[in-house]
């Protein structure tokens, strides 16, 4: 593995949860590679995640949130604009942002469902530090 840092951005709504995702983005990435980063909810990732990416010392930002019906607004639209944001972040700086942000549709605070969630979300975590790895790979082999 290169010495390549990494940024990780959670959302602090439902942490118990989301912070799974940086424990198994760690099981892939050591720990001294990765700078955490938190925002209050997954609304305010894309602009932190666009400054990061923006800077040059990463060679990928990921961003974890778990964004659910709260019963007060439609949860869909803020996750598509989370993962607009993402994406624009991506495509403006041209490094790559990784979404771990989840919108379940059928979610309650329930033991059950919290246990299911935060496997989940390890499981995802495992899966952004993978894919970081891999487009670095690949970029520094169309760089070579």
């Amino acid at each position: 593995m290169t010495h390549t840092r990494y940024a990780f951005i959670k959302a602090n709504w439902h942490s118990d949860i989301v912070d799974q995702a940086l424990n198994g983005f760690l099981e892939t990435i050591p720990a001294e590679y990765v700078d955490v980063f938190d925002v209050p909810g997954a609304f305010e990732m894309p602009l932190l995640a666009r400054e990061l990416a923006a800077s040059g010392r990463y060679g990928a930002v990921a961003a974890a949130a778990f964004v659910v019906d709260g019963g007060i607004y439609r949860h869909d639209f803020v996750a598509q604009a989370v993962v607009d944001g993402l994406m624009r972040a991506q495509m403006d700086t041209g490094m790559p942002v990784l979404s771990v942000s989840l919108t379940p549709h059928q979610y309650q605070e329930t033991d059950h469902h919290n246990a299911i969630y935060r496997a989940h979300f390890v499981e995802k975590g495992r899966e952004a530090a993978q894919a970081a790895l891999m487009i670095g790979k690949t970029r520094a082999s169309l760089a070579a």
